[in-house]
């Protein structure tokens, strides 16, 4: 090979791989609101967990986890049906990893201050590089108040323990020590509308329940039990199946087929059918929905937790590369219509975190009555606008990096498909925004309780103020009939100005007041469809906020 040709094989002006980083010491709005919320005592563990998420060798295993995606293996080579999924062994290191770092249960194993967000934290650390494996973390989190609440003594005495545990096997095997929990609700005919199930459960002489029926979504399904709804004789009620019985054998778990994905590769979504299943009840009958909501609301938390780490990937990889790449005779983080960009996508990553945080903060086990109040609210109000915002955030993050952006070399194409997947799950935009609607008028205190924690930031924005005060004028016109078509249709709209509302106020209180005057300036006082549509004051020192220098 002549010196000529091997200069075409010289690769220049393409970033370093971004790797062998400290994804916490190098996220200030995420390490702010952590010390912010009185979890500053974590920080050596999140630091750890930082590191480890901004590795080569952990985003290599996050990389094949999705590229290899489950397999059912519904038999064994000698016909036995065994009902199992097998996963690349990036996707096991994955989670045994966040588990270890207590990603999924933490805050309840060791309830003291600060706890739901350092395991907050902990989670949208792993979530940010590698999001599949946090489905089953997620809903082993989220369980856990379901069973303090209503299950019976045996049960908790039985399960809490192996919840707590940090250890992971992915083995259906009797007598481990650790477990993992799934969720089972939706069917074919039903979909949001869980009543309309048709999964039925009768009583059988033990005090058991035997399970007949077919579930249309099931996710996580090697996990080691799940909370289910079925028809009891009293009406719809919840119930623990278990995949291994206590006497060790297998319970009765048909996985029909692995749904094919948009997104959300690495985690198995299946169909599974009940014939004869095992299941103890957990709660009453007929109050089903009840206990299970239980558990349902914690996955809420987790998907605009899960949405916000998604974020920080996309502007931390944005950023990354336009600061490492030039074109025209400059870096492209330093032309200003890039720089623009960039941080636009910075402050609505912001945003999005100091909201999450902040609702994670609402769940201690020490949180002022007001706080529980604002939580039943803001869960579901953020949970539809930080979801909502994902995908766009994402799409414009990746074409930040031009082809590459667009290859499955680079993660962003991965992300881009992961986004709308926490928009859809525990409720899409009609069913939470109509949620919404229902809590405000079931329940005033939470919109009083929600107004009081926006009014914190005082006078301190203009137009804050302004559109606080409009806010409210919206919420009353709706609350005048909130069963009316009218409401309804404006359900959407309330909550999204309820969403905007927060982040503006928590911005104006904690962040530097370039981002606070950004995200007011285009968010509030009207902007550009897309980002980066409207002029940034200060924005080369957002981007280098987000940038951690």
């Amino acid at each position: 090979m002549t010196e000529d040709a091997m200069t075409t094989h010289t690769v220049t002006n393409q970033p370093p791989p971004r790797e062998g980083v400290d994804e916490y010491a190098l996220n200030l709005p995420l390490s702010e609101g952590v010390r912010r919320h009185g979890a500053a005592w974590a920080e050596e563990e999140l630091t750890t967990s930082g590191t480890l998420v901004g590795s080569a060798a952990f985003q290599h295993d996050a990389e094949r986890a999705h590229a290899v995606e489950p397999e059912l293996r519904a038999f064994d080579r000698y016909g036995h049906r065994i009902d199992e999924v097998e996963y690349h062994p990036g996707y096991h290191a994955v989670i045994g990893a966040a588990l270890a770092a207590g990603a999924h249960t933490s805050a309840w194993a060791d309830p003291r201050p600060g706890a739901q967000v350092a395991r907050a934290a902990q989670f949208m650390l792993f979530a940010q590089v590698e999001p599949g494996h946090a489905c089953p973390v997620s809903m082993t989190h989220a369980v856990v108040p379901a069973l303090t609440a209503f299950a019976p003594a045996e049960l908790q005495d039985a399960w809490l323990p192996r919840l707590y545990d940090r250890g992971y096997d992915s083995a259906l095997s009797p007598g481990k020590p650790s477990a993992l929990f799934g969720m089972a609700m939706t069917e074919k005919q039903g979909g949001s509308d869980v009543r309309a199930n048709s999964t039925t459960a009768t009583p059988s002489s033990d005090g058991g329940y035997l399970l007949l029926g077919h579930k249309w979504f099931c996710s996580a399904p090697m996990s080691d039990a799940f909370l289910v709804l079925a028809q009891a004789p009293g009406g719809l009620s919840c119930f623990l199946v278990p995949r291994v019985l206590p006497d060790g054998s297998r319970n009765v778990f048909l996985i029909q087929r692995l749904k094919d994905k948009l997104g959300n590769r690495s985690n198995a979504s299946s169909e599974v059918e009940f014939d004869g299943t095992r299941g103890w009840l957990v709660g009453e009958e007929g109050r089903g929905v009840r206990t299970i909501i239980e558990m349902v609301n914690q996955t809420r938390l987790d998907c605009l937790l899960g949405t916000t780490a998604g974020m920080r990937q996309s502007t931390a990889e944005a950023i990354w590369h336009a600061q490492h790449r030039s074109a025209f005779g400059a870096v492209l983080a330093e032309q200003p219509a890039m720089t623009q960009v960039l941080a636009d996508l910075a402050v609505e990553t912001e945003a999005a975190t100091a909201a999450s945080l902040r609702i994670a903060a609402a769940y201690e086990a020490d949180a002022p009555e007001a706080d529980v109040a604002f939580r039943r609210l803001a869960t579901a109000v953020m949970k539809y606008w930080i979801c909502k915002r994902g995908p766009g955030h994402a799409y414009e993050a990746l074409e930040c990096l031009g082809g590459n952006g667009y290859t499955e070399a680079f993660p962003l194409a991965r992300r881009y498909r992961e986004q709308p997947v926490m928009a859809v799950w525990e409720g899409s935009g009609n069913v939470i925004a109509l949620d919404t609607l229902r809590a405000i008028a079931r329940e005033p205190e939470t919109l009083a309780a929600f107004f009081a924690e926006v009014r914190r930031a005082g006078a301190a924005d203009t137009r804050l103020d302004a559109f606080v005060s409009g806010t409210e004028r919206l919420a009353r016109e709706v609350l005048a009939d909130p069963a009316s078509a009218s409401a309804q249709t404006r359900a959407r709209s309330l909550t999204e100005a309820l969403a905007v509302s927060l982040q503006a106020s928590l911005l104006v209180r904690f962040a530097p007041p370039e981002v606070a005057d950004a995200f007011s300036a285009g968010r509030l006082a009207g902007r550009g469809f897309l980002y980066g549509a409207e002029p940034i004051g200060g924005a080369s020192a957002i981007v280098r906020r987000h940038a951690g220098t």
